[in-house]
């Protein structure tokens, strides 16, 4: 006797109601990164502005539109000025990750600028930018991105003036008509002959997996369980950014950053000297807390920690190290000057002191040449027994002021 046995198919299916919005309208506010050679103070400024995208469906390149402002731009020689920018680009947007959308752009504009001077004048400019995009909902996202302007230099045949722009904002995004969810497939019937033993034929049951975070990784994948809802998570299920710095975990170099601290893309403190110049920026990384700096992050007198023996102008072998370190600067900032000045403590005659000081100083000086640093980078003077920074009736607060000091300039 033969029968026809029914099983079930199971089919278990998700979907989301995407929906791909025709425009997109990004207020942003940041700050203008200028190269030294236009004579802008403090080389940056503010910067507002508003960025227009519209989207096609199915294709990941867009036309975008943007302008920036900026006002009270102030020059060195004390004067201000207002910059008005206008830019045509092309926006390519990569595949999400989880909820944050990468993008590239490529482009041309026209800077308006109110007061030109020799260094700083209108004209046309070309730049390229990268971001990205971290979702709230459908419709509003955390905008992220910078933007290198490059514009022919008028005062300098055959260079350009550079701008690092870095923005924030806001995206909205509208327009469009919602996708309609692919519609489930059935599963035909199958029907399975009887074994000839006359039995009833044993169906295994189905064993459907869960969700039970609910953050789109299945029970049996998910290496952490126990996720709160709303958070991104890579494919093990786990929160691809621990310390919320907004650097995924796989591009952090700083992990363990406090919630709530500005970091830079590696993940790490932004200004970690925190001197007012950003890592990025900063070719002086260690500068003491609280010391006065230039726009690279650098002070303008540094104690090289250099000492004497008392009554002697001879480098100790101690001090090779600390001249190395400083000849090397030297060697790969090539932009930058230094004043060599001696010094001495107060035992013996001030005009013996003095000359003392200046061997001290031209004895540094010729072991930076010696060391490979250009000898027109460098120049030396001595102060005597002046400026001591300790006290000279110890013998440790006298061999502290037998010091050398550099005065750090940029040509």
């Amino acid at each position: 006797m033969k029968k026809s046995l029914l099983l079930p198919a199971l089919i278990v299916s998700t979907f989301a109601m995407a929906s791909e919005h025709k425009y997109e309208i990004s207020p942003m506010i940041g700050y203008d990164f200028t190269e030294g050679n236009m004579n802008i103070k403090d080389d940056g400024y503010p910067v507002g502005g508003l960025e227009i995208q519209f989207n096609t469906p199915g294709s990941k390149l867009s036309p975008e539109f943007s302008l920036l402002y900026s006002d009270g731009v102030k020059y060195d020689a004390g004067n201000d000025t207002r910059i008005v920018r206008g830019a045509f680009n092309g926006v390519y947007t990569f595949d999400a990750l989880n909820s944050v959308v990468p993008f590239a752009k490529l482009g041309a504009g026209i800077e308006r600028i109110q007061y030109e001077n020799a260094d700083n004048k209108s004209g046309f400019f070309v730049d390229a930018g990268a971001g990205a995009k971290i979702a709230f909902t459908d419709y509003l996202a955390f905008k992220l991105e910078a933007i290198y302007m490059a514009k022919h230099a008028e005062s300098k045949s055959g260079s350009v003036d550079g701008n690092l722009i870095t923005m924030a904002g806001l995206t909205f995004a509208f327009g469009g008509e919602e996708q309609k969810p692919a519609p489930v497939q059935e599963t035909a019937p199958v029907v399975v002959q009887e074994a000839p033993i006359e039995t009833a034929a044993i169906v295994a049951p189905v064993v459907v997996d869960g969700d039970d975070d609910k953050d789109g990784v299945l029970n049996s994948l998910d290496k952490c369980p126990a996720t709160l809802a709303g958070v991104a998570v890579d494919a093990d299920g786990c929160d691809v950014d621990s310390d919320k710095d907004g650097v995924l975990n796989a591009n952090d170099k700083c992990a363990n950053t406090p919630i709530g601290t500005t970091v830079d893309a590696n993940g790490c403190k932004e200004d970690a000297d925190q001197d007012g110049v950003l890592n990025a920026q900063d070719i002086c990384p260690n500068t003491p807390l609280g010391e006065a700096v230039n726009s690279d992050g650098c002070s303008a007198t540094v104690n090289l920690k250099i000492n004497f023996e008392n009554n002697k102008a001879t480098i100790e072998p101690s001090s090779e190290t600390a001249l190395q370190t400083y000849a090397d600067f030297l060697k790969k900032y090539t932009n930058y000057s230094a004043k060599i000045v001696g010094y001495t403590d107060s035992m013996g005659s001030t005009a013996y002191n003095q000359k003392l000081s200046e061997k001290r100083a031209q004895a540094v000086v010729t072991s930076l040449i010696n060391k490979g640093v250009d000898a027109k980078q460098l120049s030396s003077s001595g102060a005597g027994e002046a400026n001591p920074i300790a006290d000279n009736a110890t013998k440790d607060g006298r061999a502290t002021n037998r010091r050398i000091e550099a005065e750090l300039t940029r040509n």
